[in-house]
C-alpha cells in the first residue's frame, strides 16, 4: 500500500507556489481572461477551490458527495461553470480565503484518511494518494492557465511525476471517454523529467512506446497544449492514437488548445 504523504506534500507545495503568483494580484489582474474560454484569473482558483471542497466531502461525508454527484448529473454540462462563476462573484480576499480554508482542510483530512480508505468521486472510487494526485494535477493545470493569463513562465519541477504517471494510468480511462476500445497491450512510456532524469513506464520490450519531454506530455494529457506544439513521439498505430485523445481528468473529454499559429 503506497504512503500518501509525499504526494500530499507535493500538492501543498504546488499550492503554495500557486498562491505566492495570485496573493498580490489586483483586481484588474484577477479579472484578466484566461485561454479557458470565459474563464477569468478569479474563474481559475474558484474552480479549485469548488474542486477542494467536493474532494473534502467526498473523503469526510460520502453522502453529502453523492448529493452533489447527483446535482452534477442533473446539468453534466453546466455544473463545473457554475461553480466557477459563483466562487468568481466574490472579491479577491474572500476567494482567496476560501481557497486557502478548503484546500487547508482537505490536505488534513488526507493525513488522515484511514490506511486502505476509498472515496467516491465523478470517475472510480479514489484513495487519498489518488485524491491528492488528482488535486495536484488540476492544480498544476490551472495554474498554467493562470500564468498565461500574467504573461508569466512558471518553471516545471519535478512534482511533475505524478502528473506523468496519471496521465499513463488514464490511457483506458481516455478511449473510453472517446467510444474506444482500450488497446489490450501495454506501452512502453518513456519520458524525461525536468531534472533530466528518465521516468518510465510499461514493460521494457513493448512493441508500441511514447517517448519525449515529460512537461510536453503533462501538457498534453491536461490538454494545455496541442500535440502538434510538443515534443512527443509514437511508435506504432494504437500509441499514436492515444496522444490525440489523451486525458488526465474525468468527466468528458475537452476541446483542448488549438495548435499555435491557428485562426483564433
Amino acid at each position: 500500500m503506497a504512503d500518501p504523504t509525499p504526494v500530499i506534500d507535493d500538492l501543498r507545495a504546488e499550492s503554495e507556489e500557486l498562491d505566492l503568483l495570485v496573493a498580490e494580484l489586483s483586481p484588474g489582474q484577477w479579472a484578466l481572461p484566461t485561454p479557458a474560454p470565459g474563464w477569468t484569473v478569479a474563474h481559475q482558483i474558484a474552480h479549485l477551490a469548488w474542486t477542494d471542497r467536493s474532494a473534502l466531502l467526498a473523503v469526510t461525508d460520502a453522502d453529502a458527495f453523492r448529493t452533489l454527484v447527483g446535482k452534477a448529473l442533473a446539468a453534466p454540462d453546466s455544473f463545473v461553470d457554475e461553480g466557477a462563476e459563483e466562487g468568481a462573484r466574490r472579491t479577491p480576499a474572500e476567494l482567496l480565503a476560501a481557497w486557502r480554508e478548503g484546500r487547508t482542510a482537505l490536505d488534513q483530512a488526507l493525513r488522515e484518511a484511514p490506511p486502505g480508505a476509498r472515496f467516491p468521486w465523478y470517475g472510480p472510487p479514489m484513495s487519498a494518494a489518488s485524491m491528492a494526485t488528482a488535486r495536484l494535477m488540476e492544480t498544476w493545470a490551472h495554474g498554467l492557465d493562470i500564468a498565461d493569463a500574467l504573461g508569466v513562465a512558471r518553471t516545471p519541477t519535478d512534482r511533475l511525476r505524478h502528473v506523468a504517471r496519471l496521465g499513463v494510468r488514464t490511457r483506458d480511462f481516455a478511449h473510453t471517454v472517446h467510444g474506444l476500445t482500450p488497446p489490450a497491450e501495454e506501452f512502453r512510456v518513456e519520458l524525461v523529467a525536468p531534472t533530466g532524469e528518465l521516468w518510465a513506464y510499461g514493460p521494457e520490450d513493448a512493441s508500441q512506446r511514447v517517448t519525449g519531454s515529460a512537461l510536453d506530455f503533462c501538457l498534453l494529457v491536461t490538454q494545455r497544449a496541442h500535440r502538434s506544439d510538443l515534443a512527443l513521439s509514437a511508435v506504432g498505430p494504437d500509441a499514436d492514437r492515444w496522444l490525440d485523445i489523451a486525458q488526465a481528468f474525468a468527466g468528458p473529454s475537452g476541446g483542448g488548445r488549438p495548435p499555435k499559429g491557428a485562426p483564433a
